[in-house]
């Protein structure tokens, strides 16, 4: 394998929450071999003139299916289509920085293997497969006038799968484990982009959601759950919940439930300020922008709760098809009410352990994978400038490998 060595690198000081001293990383193949040791005499050298290396991002919520914000659209495009789609998608996000993605529901087996074989140069793709939703819950598309039964639930497009009863939902999860799933989804709330169940609807029966989380239990994995309304996340937590994304409608009480749990929670403000700003262009129904204000008014005050519970939250997007442009505004959100050490710390470390990579990504240390972006200025002073990726970014490594590079000083410093 090919060693690179990448000097004069500042990298991350959480304790201190500033840079480090100008230091030496050295990536052997797609592996971190050293940190501040000199470069072995084979060494490629990429002299960083001071800017700062850090760990590749990881969102944490996010559809790599949604082509489109028209989620029927979607899910009727036949899986081939779907899949070019979703490679276009995922290839966008790794040259913003994202070398992981945890997936809430669409993607694959098919899709993880083509970036793992070369086929798509996309970020790592941690997938649920199908979320599961019940008849009438957030993703049943179906109009209220539309009998019709779901054919469409295992199209590669379509993010969610309409299962009842607690064996038909323990089979559809061995089955989704089986099929390379590492977490399971649930909709356990209503939602904003469904037309049918209002925001404070109660989703799945306890008998249900139980079966899913002994199955993931029994898997060595855990449940995710889409909730919005605090009665919904707090049941979920005692059902032993761990992932709980949205979490927008929480009250003080439920956010310190869910961190004395070990919960972590996943908060996407910007997916309803892109709603907001061009859902109803982008043919968003009447039904659904109605909910968008009921969850959007709430968003920088649960991230307030859930910072003074102890709750831990990890960085996640959650915006459908054209609205991806946004992506970057959720740092610009966060940073009205975290630090910036813990907005990066939920866009590395604790996705990493959402994720299952604890150790392998999010972080820079010997042993750890090679994924990495170089910064041009200090995100500890402005952690905004990870959303501005064409101005800041100026490097993308994923495996060990510079996907994407932007011309920068030699020798200069932050």
């Amino acid at each position: 394998m090919t060693a690179t060595a990448y000097t004069n690198a500042r990298l991350l000081d959480f304790e201190r929450e500033a840079l480090t001293a100008p230091t030496t990383v050295t990536t052997d193949g797609d592996t971190i071999a050293s940190i501040g040791q000199a470069a072995p005499a084979n060494a490629e050298i990429i002299d960083l003139g001071g800017q700062t290396l850090m760990p590749g991002l990881i969102d944490s919520h996010f559809h790599v299916v949604a082509h489109t914000l028209n989620l029927w659209s979607n899910a009727i495009a036949p899986d081939s289509l779907a899949a070019f789609r979703a490679g276009a998608v995922m290839e966008e996000l790794l040259t913003r920085g994202f070398t992981t993605v945890r997936d809430l529901g669409g993607a694959d087996l098919g899709l993880v293997r083509a970036v793992e074989d070369g086929y798509i140069d996309g970020p790592n793709l941690v997938i649920c497969g199908k979320g599961l939703s019940m008849t009438g819950g957030h993703t049943d598309l179906r109009e209220r006038t539309d009998i019709r039964p779901d054919a469409l639930g295992w199209r590669l497009g379509n993010m969610g799968i309409l299962v009842d009863g607690v064996d038909n939902v323990r089979a559809t999860c061995r089955k989704m484990l089986k099929e390379g799933a590492k977490f399971i989804k649930v909709m356990a709330n209503g939602g904003v982009s469904s037309p049918n169940d209002p925001i404070d609807s109660i989703q799945y029966s306890d008998a249900e959601i139980l079966a899913m989380v002994e199955e993931a239990k029994n898997a060595n994995t855990y449940v995710a759950a889409h909730v919005y309304h605090d009665a919904a996340i707090r049941r979920c937590v005692d059902l032993g919940v761990h992932s709980l994304e949205h979490c927008n409608l929480i009250t003080p009480e439920t956010a310190r439930r869910a961190a004395d749990a070990g919960c972590i929670a996943v908060p996407t403000l910007v997916a309803y300020e892109g709603l907001k700003l061009e859902g109803a262009a982008l043919g968003l129904g009447h039904a659904e922008q109605a909910k968008i204000d009921v969850v959007r008014d709430r968003g920088l005050e649960s991230l307030a709760i859930m910072r003074d519970a102890g709750l831990s939250m990890a960085f996640g997007t959650d915006l459908l098809g054209q609205l991806r442009k946004y992506g970057g505004m959720e740092f610009d959100l966060l940073a009205k009410v975290l630090t910036p050490a813990q907005i990066i710390r939920s866009a590395t470390e604790v996705g990493a352990r959402l994720c299952g990579l604890e150790g392998k990504a999010g972080t820079i240390k010997q042993g750890a994978r090679a994924d990495m972006i170089v910064v041009n200025a200090d995100p500890f002073a402005d952690v905004t400038i990870l959303g501005k990726p064409q101005t800041h970014i100026t490097r993308v490594i994923k495996s060990g490998r510079t996907v994407r590079e932007r011309a920068h000083p030699k020798g200069g410093h932050l």
